[in-house]
């Protein structure tokens, strides 16, 4: 009889796999908390009263509360289904859709839509962090002279080429901390700043007024921004993919209990600021309400200086999945040796074109809505449901069936809508806008 202990389990090959970049599987659960809060609460909270302004009162809670529940279920699915298979876990989106749509079409489907989150994220975070430390320079030195926001893009992506050396998840671990502990602070300030302002002269909640054409499309993008706000599936697998797994502790239930305390600070964020913002601004609101905000001065201004630093842990987060992508891609293509040498080539060169796509078009809003319909709603709303049908087969016309179908009838409307909204309106914004100013 042979024993257990000669036979290399896939769990150890796996083990092996994630060890070319640093150590792993040593996370306890509340690392997946804040890494999940750090990857979903980002840039997007801030636009939500904005995309209230298009959806107005009702179908703009209903389209929140949506999202929360149907993502926080494809969240659920994406954490069972890491070790759907006995002795195996899928580290990485890419490996999860390999298993549910087969070695050849897995990685067309999957990939392409996971990139599309993670560099598109990083490409938004610079422009958002290049923009909040603008704002903060304006109001807490009233007396320098004044830079251009490309000039603040461009120092916050320098910032990068020194953090993204950073070898993996876990070496960045207390900026993703500090990150999601100050998401949770300028969410505060945002809602409590614009409750404490009150409502502005002649508020109205009316649907913005612009021709009818113009108004359908701002919809279709306001979908897209709140699309863009539940983020945190793109890289949920490569979370998990940290914490330990034994047979009598798997890792699905510590992840489940940082992504339920993750969901838990997400809605604490997420509603009072739309709601609140939607309410003291009405139409009016900026596509980003800090910037709306004026007073007190000193709390504006730090504020915006959280939401810097919590865009620079979020960008790190959403970055570790591409850097090992681009390296693998490298050592078996290209023959490169693991190490410092290729660490510095290969992710300069991934924050040097997110730092350009970000200068060229830092259109904050439209970014977000693109960027939502096109990347967010199929990892975050439909993706992990169709793998869920694939892989766990449940009954036909079974509850679970039905919900998962409607999850995919959503996301894809979603998707979409919001796709042609953004797009549409980072062509019109483009065509009147300066660039490099």
């Amino acid at each position: 009889m042979v024993s257990d202990a000669s036979v290399p389990s896939k769990e150890v090959q796996s083990e092996q796999k994630w060890g070319d970049n640093g150590p792993s599987r040593n996370a306890k659960w509340w690392y997946s908390t804040f890494h999940t809060v750090t990857a979903m609460i980002g840039a997007g909270v801030l636009s939500l009263p904005y995309a209230m302004a298009y959806l107005g009162w009702g179908p703009g809670i209903l389209l929140l509360l949506l999202s929360w529940c149907l993502t926080l279920n494809t969240m659920w699915q994406m954490i069972q289904l890491h070790e759907c298979v006995p002795g195996t876990r899928f580290d990485r989106y890419l490996d999860l859709g390999k298993h549910a749509f087969g070695p050849k079409l897995g990685p067309w489907i999957v990939l392409p839509q996971q990139l599309i989150v993670q560099v598109g994220c990083d490409i938004v975070y610079m422009v958002t962090g290049g923009k909040c430390l603008k704002k903060f320079m304006e109001i807490a030195c009233t007396e320098c002279t004044q830079l251009r926001q490309s000039y603040w893009i461009l120092i916050f992506g320098a910032i990068h080429f020194f953090l993204s050396q950073l070898p993996n998840f876990n070496s960045v671990a207390g900026v993703s901390l500090a990150a999601a502990v100050m998401s949770l602070s300028y969410s505060t300030i945002a809602w409590v700043g614009c409750l404490a302002r009150g409502r502005i002269d002649n508020v109205t909640y009316g649907y913005k007024k612009t021709s009818k054409t113009d108004f359908m499309f701002r919809v279709f993008n306001a979908l897209g921004q709140i699309t863009f706000a539940f983020a945190g599936h793109a890289v949920a697998l490569e979370i998990q993919a940290t914490i330990p797994s034994t047979p009598e502790k798997p890792s699905k239930i510590p992840m489940w209990n940082g992504a339920i305390g993750a969901y838990f600070i997400n809605a604490i964020c997420y509603f009072p600021v739309a709601l609140i913002g939607y309410w003291a601004f009405g139409q009016a609101v900026d596509d980003n309400v800090l910037m709306a905000l004026e007073r007190p001065a000193w709390l504006i201004a730090s504020a915006n200086l959280m939401v810097f630093i919590h865009v620079v842990g979020s960008y790190q987060v959403y970055a570790m999945p591409v850097f090992d992508l681009i390296e693998r891609m490298m050592i078996t293509r290209f023959n490169f040796h693991q190490g410092l040498a290729l660490r510095l080539v290969a992710r300069s060169a991934y924050v040097a074109f997110t730092l350009f796509i970000g200068v060229t078009f830092p259109f904050f809003g439209d970014l977000l809505g693109f960027l939502g319909g096109f990347g967010f709603a199929p990892t975050s709303y439909f993706l992990p449901s169709i793998m869920w049908l694939i892989i766990k087969k449940p009954k036909r016309f079974s509850t679970n069936w039905f919900m998962n179908w409607a999850a995919i009838y959503i996301g894809v409307c979603i998707m979409l809508a919001s796709t042609v909204g953004g797009l549409r309106n980072i062509v019109a914004d483009a065509s009147s806008y300066s660039f490099y100013t």
